[in-house]
C-alpha cells in the first residue's frame, strides 16, 4: 500500500469519542459528524485521520462506510502510517507474548483487535501460517502482511483462509482458499503433550481451535482410568487430550464424518486407537440414544460451535445451552464431572452457570463448580473491548441431589 501523504479525515459528533478514550477501537456510523464529514466520500477499507468534534487529531483508522462499525482505529498516533514497518511492529509484539506463554511453535500470532490489527487473524502451525482477513481495511494490505510474514518466519507455506462469512458483511468475496509455498502433506501439532493433524485447508475456521488450550490441560489433571465422552469433538482436541492423559476410554461425539475421521488418524497418532470410540451425529439425537442404551460416563465435555452468534440469538441460543448440558447430565456417573464451555461472546458467564444450573434441577442434581477455564494467552482479551473475551469453560462435580 501506498504512503498517503495527507489522510482524509473524518470527524466525531461532540462526546463520541469518550469510549475511543477509553481504550476501545470501534467507531460505529452514528457516531460520525455526516455534516463535516459524509461517509459517502470514503472509499470501503480507506485510512483516515480521526478527529474530535473540534478538529483535533486523534488517531488514525480505516474506514468501511456501508457498515455498521464504520471505523477501527489502528493507532492513538495521528502520524503513523499504515505500511509494512507498522504490520512488522505489531507482529513483533504479538509474537513476543506467545513466545513468553509457549515454547512450542503452534499458536494464534494475531487475535484482531487484541494485537493492534483489527480484522487480522493469524495461526501459527510451526511452519504454516494460516491467514484470515475479514475486514476491507486489512484486505487492502494483505500483499504487506504476507510480504512481512515471509521476511520475518520465512514460512515453508502460507494459507489465506478466504471463506470466513464475516468476509461478506464487509463486502469482500468469499473465494477460494490461497496457499503460498508448498503445504506439507501433513501439519502435526503438539499440545498438551498430544498430536494433532491439521487439515488447515479442509478443516473449520483456520483448522484449529487453540482457545481451549489451558482447560483442556486442567482436563488432564481428572481422567486418570475414567470414561470420558467429548461432545463437538471436531478432531478431538478434548477427548484424545484425556486419552494421552490416562482416560480408560473415550468416546468422541460430532455431526462431520471428516471431523471423526481426524479424530481416528490422531487416535493412531498417539498410540490411543484402541480406546477411542466415534459417533457420527446430531450431538442432540446422538445423547438421547446413548441414554437410551444405558451408556454413562464419568466425565463429560460438552464443547458446542456458538449457539448464540447474535444478541437476537439469545434466548434460543441459551435454551439449547441449558438442553445439551441437561442430556450430557443425565450420562454422568454419580459423582461424575461436567465439562461444559461456550465460545459464544453474548452468552455471559454468569448466563451459562444459570443455565447449567437449570439443567440440574430439571434433572434433580447438585452443582459444585470447583474450577472455571478461560481463553489462552493467545487469545489475550483488551481490557476495553468485551467483545474480545468469548471463550468460557466450568468444571462442575454433578452429584445427586442434597
Amino acid at each position: 500500500m501506498t504512503d498517503s501523504p495527507a489522510l482524509a479525515s473524518l470527524r466525531l459528533k461532540k462526546n463520541e469519542d469518550r469510549r475511543l478514550k477509553q481504550g476501545h477501537l470501534w467507531i460505529f456510523s452514528n457516531e460520525i459528524d455526516t455534516e463535516a464529514t459524509p461517509l459517502k466520500n470514503f472509499e470501503a477499507g480507506q485510512v483516515v485521520q480521526v478527529e474530535e468534534s473540534n478538529g483535533r487529531a486523534i488517531g488514525i483508522a480505516y474506514v468501511n462506510p456501508n457498515t455498521l462499525i464504520c471505523a477501527r482505529v489502528l493507532s492513538r498516533n495521528p502520524k503513523v502510517k499504515l505500511n509494512q514497518t507498522f504490520i512488522k511492529n505489531r507482529l513483533q509484539a504479538a509474537l513476543q507474548l506467545r513466545e513468553m506463554n509457549f515454547s512450542e511453535l503452534c499458536y494464534r500470532l494475531v487475535f484482531g483487535e487484541s494485537d493492534g490489527l483489527p480484522g487480522l487473524v493469524i495461526d501459527r502451525f510451526n511452519d504454516v501460517f494460516v491467514v484470515q482477513i475479514t475486514t476491507q481495511g486489512m484486505e487492502r494490505v494483505k500483499h504487506d502482511i504476507l510480504q512481512v510474514l515471509e521476511n520475518l518466519f520465512h514460512p515453508q507455506a502460507i494459507v489465506v483462509r478466504n471463506n470466513s462469512g464475516s468476509r461478506e458483511l464487509e463486502g469482500l468475496p468469499v473465494a477460494e482458499d490461497e496457499v503460498i509455498g508448498t503445504l506439507p502433506e501433513e501439519i502435526i501439532i503438539t499440545e498438551n503433550g498430544t498430536q494433532f493433524a491439521i487439515p488447515v485447508k479442509d478443516g473449520q475456521k483456520t483448522g484449529w481451535f487453540y482457545d481451549h488450550r489451558m482447560a483442556r490441560r486442567r482436563l488432564q489433571d481428572l481422567v486418570q482410568g475414567k470414561r470420558v465422552l467429548d461432545v463437538f469433538s471436531y478432531l478431538g482436541g478434548w477427548g484424545l487430550a484425556a486419552g494421552v492423559a490416562g482416560a480408560a476410554e473415550v468416546t468422541c461425539v460430532d455431526a462431520s464424518e471428516f471431523a471423526l475421521d481426524g479424530v481416528d488418524r490422531n487416535a493412531l497418532l498417539n498410540g490411543i486407537a484402541e480406546k477411542v470410540i466415534t459417533v457420527q451425529g446430531n450431538a442432540f439425537d446422538v445423547l438421547k440414544a446413548l441414554k437410551e442404551e444405558g451408556h454413562k460416563y464419568d466425565v463429560v465435555i460438552v464443547d458446542p460451535p456458538a449457539f448464540v452468534k447474535r444478541k437476537k440469538d439469545l434466548k434460543a441460543g441459551s435454551e439449547a445451552y441449558r438442553r445439551i448440558n441437561e442430556m450430557a447430565m443425565r450420562l454422568i456417573e454419580k459423582d461424575g464431572i461436567l465439562v461444559s464451555a461456550s465460545c459464544s461472546h453474548h452468552m455471559t458467564r454468569d448466563g451459562l452457570i444459570n443455565q447449567v444450573q437449570q439443567a440440574a434441577r430439571h434433572v434433580d442434581r447438585h452443582l459444585q463448580l470447583f474450577d472455571q477455564g478461560h481463553q489462552g494467552p493467545d487469545h489475550p482479551v483488551h481490557p476495553s473491548i468485551p467483545e474480545t473475551e468469548y471463550i468460557k469453560t466450568f468444571f462442575f462435580k454433578v452429584s445427586s441431589s442434597l
